[in-house]
């Protein structure tokens, strides 16, 4: 099957190379010109045969918009357009509105599997008509690990990213759990080799995972972490899934503490905590750092008169 890609990068370089190897046809399309097939986006779709397909992997927000705004404006009536990046499902449901209008399909597709993907297969959450997903499934296919799972048509358009959204906001609280756990583990002065203890959940416990997989590599490299910053980014979803909970009046704990963790990472000295410190000063006399890290005395406090 044909395939245009627009967006070479980490993930949609890597996604063309395994659906060449699995003997589909791609036509890339990326700003870098050492590794665009093409010169531009109407170069793209003049060398694919109707109907179409076109792959957009380029990043969540305007740069999506305007490619798929754009494909809207040079794609024919039964074409399809599918979005493989990070976005925001409301967004989904515009484009799909936008693109129906004129005829064209539209699919969102949430991709899971990073850098290793290429290797071991993309997991794949799809949102759109059925017609439209049964004519991409050679695709889906050829980019989906070997076996029974790593593929699903979630739901009409938007569920696809919808789902990711939920899978990403799970991966965050995953995530911030084995952090803490590290965490108490270095604390103590019981446990001497927590390094050995990570890796020996790899086999026989019910936390045994991926992500703990992927930790014991950084643990390997690096035993104590001393070459990392504790700053933790977000790219969005984890923040999307906290809002769609307040939306639907679902309660996420977890995974809202572990968005807010990412945010505390950010502050060298939080502006939060300064106020707690102050007033325990206050109320309690309890001692506090000055701005240069030495102790200050606690307050000589009474308390009010009522």
């Amino acid at each position: 099957m044909e395939l245009g890609i627009i967006g070479l990068g980490k993930m949609g370089g890597n996604m063309a190379e395994r659906l060449r190897r699995g003997g589909q046809t791609v036509v890339g399309y990326d700003h870098n010109p050492e590794v665009s097939d093409v010169s531009s986006v109407e170069e793209l779709v003049a060398r694919l045969s109707p109907p179409r397909a076109v792959w957009v992997m380029v990043p969540a927000g305007k740069p999506t918009h305007d490619t798929v705004h754009r494909l809207g404006e040079i794609l024919e009536a039964g074409d399809i357009v599918i979005d493989g990046g990070n976005s925001h499902y409301v967004d989904d449901q515009k484009h799909g509105e936008e693109l129906a209008a004129k005829g064209i399909g539209f699919v969102d597709c949430g991709v899971s599997g990073g850098v290793w993907g290429l290797e071991n297969g993309y997991a794949l959450m799809v949102g759109g008509d059925e017609e439209y997903v049964k004519r991409l499934m050679p695709i889906f296919e050829t980019l989906k690990p070997e076996g029974e799972y790593g593929f699903v048509h979630a739901g009409k358009v938007g569920a696809g990213h919808f789902v990711k959204m939920v899978h990403n906001g799970i991966e965050y609280a995953m995530m911030q759990a084995f952090g803490e756990g590290w965490e108490l583990i270095e604390a103590s002065d019981v446990v001497t080799n927590p390094v050995e203890t990570f890796r020996s959940w790899e086999q026989g416990t019910v936390i045994r995972s991926w992500l703990l997989d992927l930790m014991n590599r950084a643990l390997a490299d690096d035993p104590h972490l001393e070459q990392l910053r504790g700053y933790a980014n977000d790219s969005g979803e984890g923040r999307w899934t906290v809002q769609a909970a307040v939306d639907h009046a679902v309660p996420l704990p977890a995974i809202t503490a572990s968005l807010y963790a990412r945010f505390a990472s950010r502050q060298e000295d939080s502006p939060a905590m300064k106020v707690v410190a102050a007033l325990r000063n206050q109320f309690g006399g309890h001692a506090v750092e000055n701005a240069k890290g030495a102790d200050a005395p606690g307050a000589d406090v009474e308390p009010p008169t009522l």
